[in-house]
């Protein structure tokens, strides 16, 4: 079984010898990483510290929890890109960080720790048996395309809002990512927004190093424990966010690109690091949805083939922010909100436009369903702990079935 899991799955050409590696890293891949680990060490990195205060843990525990997040985030990053030859990003559950946050007032620590071993052995369970990859296979792909749309679309909406905000740093940013995707083939469209955007954000004065309680200590490990409440409350939400939202993105990015992700793999190497990050003290390692388009998107390079190369990049900073955390964790929330928002709302545009025209393409089957998915996904609707992405696909098949969608494209 285990080699038939971890068989690569994409139509690539052979990718035998160093030279095709040193390809795979050029100035469109480097640039895609760069933003990809941007968005996922700033915002998401406060989440998670917001969650660790919530809880009333130690700073060691804070780096511990840091450590094991992202050092594992950005393993699997390395081995998933470098074992597929696809740009598959490993990162961890922002919303299920979000949701800790209130966990964590009521569950101790120890109990959430051994909370994220269960789901990650769920979660492993689930990729072993291959029960995820035939789901994957059963799902309508337009309604699987509505919901990535509608997930992701919030990257553009809040590229808008960015704009809106601070119209000199990030409407500079976006203009020049228009104007070098009209007028220049040879250098990195989102490389140039960044650039730009970090320019004018220095010559502003808003490149300030954040205030955030959390010091440069070595991490600490916490021994888990064991509840039926942290189970309930902690392991059902997380297992749900790992499949439903975070590979579920990833994998539906993917397709949009053409390739044809390891789906039993991904879930097993998700699984895996659920148990280890938890024993390191925090919460499920896993396919990141995000960081995969940003770095499978056409700004990581025109050859899909290569694109896995932004993985790559993102996962070596991913691992070294982890290890540095303490440290660096101040420094890289001085980037201002709005830049690092702006500039991975323009590196997604590719990925919306070919989720949305799978989607909705004319003719194509479950086109109700897909909009109740893209309409779901785009909502804050949240329940049982469960965010938005997972309910879109259970809502969309639902509405497909009772209109009879689903039969007719068996059928078909």
């Amino acid at each position: 079984m285990t080699q038939n899991l971890f068989h690569p799955a994409v139509d690539t050409p052979p990718t035998s010898g160093e030279p095709r590696l040193r390809q795979a890293f050029n100035s469109r891949s480097i640039s895609a990483g760069v933003v990809a680990a941007l968005f996922g060490c700033t915002g998401p990195a406060l989440v998670v510290i917001n969650a660790a205060e919530a809880g009333r843990l130690s700073n060691a525990q804070t780096v511990a929890w840091l450590f094991a997040i992202y050092v594992l985030g950005g393993l699997i990053s390395l081995f998933l890109a470098l074992r597929y030859r696809q740009p598959i990003c490993g990162a961890y559950t922002i919303p299920g960080a979000a949701i800790l946050s209130a966990s964590l007032t009521v569950i101790p620590f120890s109990d959430a720790l051994g909370a994220f071993i269960m789901s990650g052995l769920l979660v492993f369970v689930l990729g072993v048996t291959g029960l995820i990859g035939r789901l994957m296979h059963w799902l309508p792909m337009s309604i699987v395309m509505a919901m990535i749309a509608g997930a992701m679309i919030r990257f553009a909406t809040g590229a808008v809002d960015a704009v809106v905000s601070a119209p000199l740093m990030a409407g500079a940013a976006a203009l020049s990512f228009f104007l070098i995707t009209r007028f220049s083939r040879s250098v990195p469209p989102v490389l140039v927004a960044g650039v730009v955007g970090l320019v004018l954000a220095y010559a502003l004065g808003q490149l300030q190093p954040a205030d955030v309680d959390i010091a440069w200590v070595m991490p600490v490990l916490t021994m888990p424990t064991f509840s039926i409440d942290a189970f309930l409350a902690i392991t059902i939400p997380l297992t749900a966010l790992v499949i439903g939202a975070e590979n579920a993105q990833a994998t539906g990015v993917l397709m949009t690109e053409g390739y044809r992700p390891p789906v039993n793999a991904m879930t097993v190497i998700s699984g895996i690091g659920g148990v280890l990050a938890g024993l390191l003290g925090g919460h499920n390692a896993n396919i990141a949805g995000p960081m995969t388009a940003i770095c499978s998107s056409e700004q990581a390079g025109d050859d899909p083939r290569l694109r896995y190369g932004a993985a790559l990049v993102n996962g070596v900073l991913f691992a070294l922010f982890g290890l540095f955390a303490g440290l660096a964790v101040p420094f890289i929330l001085a980037f201002p909100k709005a830049l690092i928002v702006v500039v991975a709302g323009l590196a997604m545009i590719g990925v919306l436009l070919g989720a949305l025209q799978q989607a909705f393409q004319k003719g194509g089957d479950c086109q109700i369903g897909a909009f109740v998915a893209l309409a779901v996904a785009m909502s804050q609707f949240t329940l049982l702990g469960i965010s938005s992405p997972f309910w879109a696909l259970l809502f969309g098949v639902a509405v497909s079935w009772l209109l009879g969608e689903l039969r007719r494209e068996r059928t078909t």
